[in-house]
């Protein structure tokens, strides 16, 4: 699709950082995976060696386990080092502040101008290297999803300010749509739970005349 206005571009130019991004988290999440194993497998290994010294164990079968852990950290190691997460990531980071570029000096101009499509035209071809096609698409779709239901909820947050600017505005009992909307941040929702639980079990104290 041909893009001619300026924000059409704009559009275009966020939601291909917000893919390096996206693919960025992704990375980091699958590297986080890598060293996390690590971490715990070099635990169990310290735990069996030190465990072994104060039980006085020296049997063969007891011994083959640290070899065994030591093996498997240096397998793991190495994958890690075959897959080359960070220089991944950094090349994800270096065309994601491209792109943060050029749509600030987007959103700083109020025509599209033949400066700008080259910069637009680099900014794509930075993104075409940095992520595989198969990638690109899964990444792009998931974004194109995100910013539309921003775009969603932008609109309908501005309809309400204006509803609520009205002089006719009649507020609303909300405190059943509350009750049911749920946190996306699952750690404070349980929080939360916990203490509501807490408040709603806890009895409470009869005042003395």
């Amino acid at each position: 699709m041909d893009k001619n206005s300026l924000q059409d571009v704009i559009t275009d130019v966020k939601s291909k950082r917000d893919a390096l991004s996206l693919a960025h988290s992704a990375l980091k999440a699958e590297a986080d995976q890598y060293n996390k194993c690590i971490i715990l497998l070099s635990l169990m290994n310290g735990f069996i060696e030190t465990t072994k010294l104060k039980m006085k164990w020296d049997g063969d079968e007891v011994s083959l386990f640290p070899i065994f852990l030591s093996s498997l950290i240096a397998c793991v190691s190495a994958l890690v080092k075959f897959k080359d997460f960070p220089s991944k990531m950094e090349t994800l980071v270096q065309s994601s502040a491209m792109l943060t570029g050029v749509l600030t000096k987007l959103r700083g101009h109020t025509e599209l101008t033949d400066d700008m499509k080259s910069e637009y035209n680099d900014a794509l071809e930075h993104l075409e290297v940095a992520i595989y096609p198969d990638a690109r698409k899964h990444f792009l779709k998931q974004s194109h999803k995100n910013l539309i239901d921003i775009m969603k909820q932008d609109k309908k947050y501005f309809k309400e300010i204006q509803e609520i600017k009205s002089p006719d505005y009649v507020p609303s009992d909300t405190s059943s749509e509350e009750d049911n909307e749920k946190p996306s941040i699952s750690i404070f929702n349980r929080h939360k739970q916990s203490i509501d639980r807490g408040t709603q079990t806890e009895p409470l104290e009869e005042l003395e005349p």
